[in-house]
């Protein structure tokens, strides 16, 4: 005796060796032997022999019009033996039953499985969406076959055009445009990257690089929605003496200045002036969520993108010539440059000029301080003795470094790079800092003065981190820090202007130490500062490989640091050499580069010798 039955989701044929009612022994028609249950037990027939029964069936299967057997099952549940004897007219034949049944289990779509060897035909409508979804599936495969072959071939599909960024970045790995990709970067053994490139998809390496910071931290783009304009400023108590700020050139955040006036007493009155945003973007108005989303303004060589937008920015920017409204601090510093008191208060502050880097250097300079002969410059006075007082308060924090170190500036123009070294540190540097400095440390004890909630900026055995209790700052040689002086251009100082503008008008603050927010948005802030200076710094690195590129260099000196890693000179570019003997850290040498990878920002280089020092 044969049967037909049902193992691993599969219809089989073997031939019963025993029979032992609840299991039996059987012989599959491929010679395998073993236990079955009776339960999987479809049909028991005595001929023809198991192999030809399902060779016979396969081939009468063939011939059935499955559209049609739908249509003869009805809408009730049926056995496949009942179905065959309708289907065919008469009492079916092991061959006849065996072919139903493998009709029917082979079409899921047309006959849901109910029990053993029962079906039930599918509804009509059930059945439509199947074969619609298959015929698309089998579209969507001719279609992801025929990408393949195109991009395979160095060509770039239509569909592709639109999503290159996101296929090379932050793909959706369920689409079909995924999918084909993968496809063909495993025939031709290509990264996705390297065959978009190799198909003329990424024509700008500086695109693909911004875009794939834009799609992690700027999904929806880098435009503002349609905002509200903020709440003028209150009426607040004008300030008594002309400001100016120091930037560069392509600053439009000016968040601080500065006013000087003295006393015939030899007594000097000094006023630190930060923007005050805080006094139009309320705690949760539509302003304070797009500054909580983008946290930062993030920099990059040739652009930025802002965290508030332009007109909010341009309505408390210290801009020149006009009245700006400002959280001012105000020092009363002896003849001999000690702080005799401090007082901080909100007032309108006249800015009577923005001085700019690039034109004050030159004049205002180590070696031009204290000369009667330096050319004059506006406001000479007042920042020589600014350079004088800010020396003092470095000194006061034990924090005085006599190394010269490197800042370099970078400039985009027209798709050409320039790189200049800026020596930090310089008079110009002193003064802003050592001013920022001081009105950090002094709000950041302001605020625990009064028993309000900060974010503070600590810094204990070399590590830092954020905080919201008042902590030190080894680092700068402070008890505690609290970034207050830049709210046009960080979220946390936005915060913190509230809770002191709170804390002086003796209003309920914003946040609570407890608050959650304010967990949040520390929290917050701290990934996306650390993810926004990564990315500056990687397009510094790109930038310095485009210099590369522009000016034809061949080789270049540096210092090694350690190991195999080398410092250029003139460049804020570190990489590691090859082929060099052993060598000390600090010893100059002289590389040659090649291989320039603007997509890896990589390129090789080798050991040529030792440089002059």
């Amino acid at each position: 005796m044969y049967c037909y039955y049902e193992e691993d989701g599969d219809i089989k044929a073997g031939t019963i060796l025993a029979d032992n009612d609840s299991s039996l022994q059987i012989e599959s028609q491929h010679g395998k032997r073993g236990k079955l249950k009776a339960a999987h037990v479809l049909l028991r027939f005595p001929a023809p022999l198991p192999t030809e029964a399902m060779e016979q069936a396969r081939s009468l299967a063939g011939d059935i019009d499955t559209d049609f057997l739908w249509e003869v099952a009805g809408s009730e549940e049926f056995g496949f033996a009942e179905l065959a004897a309708e289907y065919h007219g008469k009492p079916p034949s092991a061959v006849e039953a065996g072919a139903i049944l493998l009709t029917l289990h082979g079409a899921p779509i047309y006959f849901y499985k109910k029990g053993k060897g029962r079906y039930k035909a599918a509804p009509a409508e059930s059945l439509a969406a199947a074969k619609a979804s298959l015929e698309r599936k089998a579209r969507e495969a001719e279609l992801r076959a025929e990408w393949v072959d195109q991009l395979r071939a160095g060509g770039l599909p239509e569909s592709f055009r639109d999503k290159v960024y996101e296929l090379a970045h932050k793909p959706d790995k369920n689409s079909l445009e995924y999918k084909a990709l993968m496809d063909a970067c495993g025939e031709t053994g290509l990264s996705p990257v390297r065959l978009l490139d190799r198909c003329g998809a990424i024509p700008s390496s500086h695109d693909f690089h911004l875009q794939a910071f834009l799609l992690e931290h700027f999904p929806r783009g880098t435009g503002f929605p349609a905002l509200h304009a903020p709440e003028p400023p209150p009426e607040l108590p004008a300030g008594d003496a002309p400001a100016f700020s120091i930037d560069d050139a392509a600053t439009t955040e000016i968040d601080d200045a500065f006013s000087v006036i003295f006393r015939p007493d030899g007594s000097v009155r000094v006023g630190i002036h930060i923007a005050a945003p805080a006094l139009g973007i309320g705690r949760d108005s539509e302003l304070d969520r797009v500054a909580a989303t983008r946290l930062s303004t993030v920099y990059m060589p040739g652009g930025k993108i802002t965290m508030l937008p332009e007109a909010l920015v341009d309505r408390y920017t210290l801009a020149e010539n006009r009245d700006c409204p400002a959280l001012s601090l105000y020092l009363e510093v002896g003849p001999e440059l000690e702080i005799r008191s401090l007082h901080t208060q909100a007032d309108t502050i006249r800015i009577a000029a923005n001085l700019r880097h690039e034109t004050l250097e030159p004049l205002f300079n180590e070696a031009s301080i204290g000369r009667p002969e330096a050319p004059d410059y506006p406001f000479r006075r007042e920042l020589e003795w600014l350079w004088h007082f800010a020396s003092r308060l470095e000194i006061g924090r034990g924090k005085v470094d006599t190394i010269q170190r490197l800042d370099y500036v970078f400039k985009v123009q027209d798709d050409r790079i320039s790189i200049t070294p800026r020596v930090r540190g310089n008079p110009i540097d002193k003064v802003v800092s050592e001013l920022m400095i001081l009105a950090n440390n002094r709000w950041g004890k302001l605020l625990a003065e009064h028993d309000v909630a900060g974010l503070y900026r600590a810094q204990t055995a070399g590590k830092v981190r954020m905080t919201v209790k008042p902590a030190p700052h080894e680092g700068l040689g402070l008890d505690c820090y609290a970034w207050s002086t830049s709210p046009l251009r960080r979220y946390v100082d936005l915060i913190n202007q509230r809770q002191i503008l709170a804390a002086i008008g003796g209003h309920t603050p914003s946040y609570a130490g407890n608050d959650a927010l304010l967990f949040a948005a520390m929290r917050d802030f701290e990934l996306a500062y650390d993810a926004y200076n990564d990315f500056q710094r990687r397009m510094e690195r790109y930038w310095c490989l485009r210099w590369f590129i522009q000016e034809g260099v061949a080789e270049a000196e540096g210092a090694l640091i350690k190991e195999n890693l080398v410092r250029f000179d003139g460049l804020p570019f570190v990489t590691r050499m090859s082929g060099a003997p052993a060598l000390n850290p600090g010893d100059r040498v002289r590389v040659a580069l090649a291989d320039i990878d603007l997509l890896d920002i990589e390129l090789t280089c080798q050991y040529q010798g030792i440089a002059p020092s």
